[in-house]
């Protein structure tokens, strides 16, 4: 099916994902199948970021999580960390004033404070810039780990029992999500994950419970409308039961 006729019969659907994630994997494959530097790799994934960006908004979806840098990319040869920092920060700067105009939110997840200082503040100015838009909520997963965030969770939560402000009877699956880096947004509806592999990585781990997972073989740099159209097209085809059985969903309809 061609792209016009895909998005057609995505906006007829009653069951749009209003959060996709996505693991952005096969930048580095991408680029030696094509006998480029690892970092060509990593610049071509910028367009793909680019156009699912757009066509996210473009569509109506609510909020778009990219998992961008994990805690465990610092283990990358250093020249790799340094001139993906570099990307990300040149990226930023270039593409703000386009996000803004679309109404696009930039937001973050993860420990920033684990950035170099230039990166750091080029994100800070970018979700300062955006942070009264109302259309896409564009989240961007850096030194981001979904362990990680579980205990400084935990930890916010502790403090807040010591202090007296939080009866630890009132702990409850609800109110531990609030204490995550998520804590604002809906879990994912849709997970994708490009580069053909099974696994999430140290990825929302809690967010991801009742996720739709699709994983393509397409390589990143390679994802675009098309791609993200498909995804959304199968994921409105799929039935969600949250441990319930078919009937019980058809009874509630």
């Amino acid at each position: 099916m061609d792209t016009t006729a895909l998005r057609d019969q995505i906006t007829r659907g009653n069951n749009l994902p209003v959060h996709i994630a996505i693991i952005m994997d096969g930048n580095g494959r991408w680029a030696k199948q094509h006998r480029l530097p690892r970092i060509a790799g990593h610049r071509e994934g910028i367009n793909s970021v680019r156009e699912i960006t757009r066509v996210c908004g473009e569509l109506g979806i609510r909020h778009l999580t990219l998992y961008t840098f994990s805690t465990e990319n610092w283990r990358r040869p250093p020249r790799e960390v340094s001139a993906l920092m570099n990307l990300l920060l040149n990226t930023i700067r270039a593409e703000v004033d386009e996000l803004h105009k679309n109404q696009v939110r930039l937001t973050t997840i993860g420990d920033l404070s684990g950035l170099p200082g230039k990166t750091r503040q080029g994100l800070v100015d970018g979700m300062e810039k955006t942070r009264n838009n109302t259309g896409l909520n564009l989240n961007l997963a850096l030194n981001y780990g979904s362990r990680q965030e579980m205990v400084r969770a935990v930890h916010k939560l502790l403090q807040d029992v010591q202090s007296g402000t939080l009866d630890p009877k009132q702990v409850d699956e609800t109110l531990l999500g609030r204490y995550l880096d998520t804590g604002d947004m809906p879990d994912p509806d849709l997970l994708i994950r490009t580069g053909g592999e099974y696994r999430l990585s140290n990825f929302l781990l809690w967010q991801c419970a009742y996720t739709e997972f699709m994983v393509t073989e397409t390589y990143w740099p390679d994802f675009r409308e098309q791609q993200l159209l498909e995804a959304i097209n199968e994921y409105q085809n799929r039935e969600r039961r949250y441990g319930m059985i078919s009937e019980q969903l058809q009874a509630e309809d």
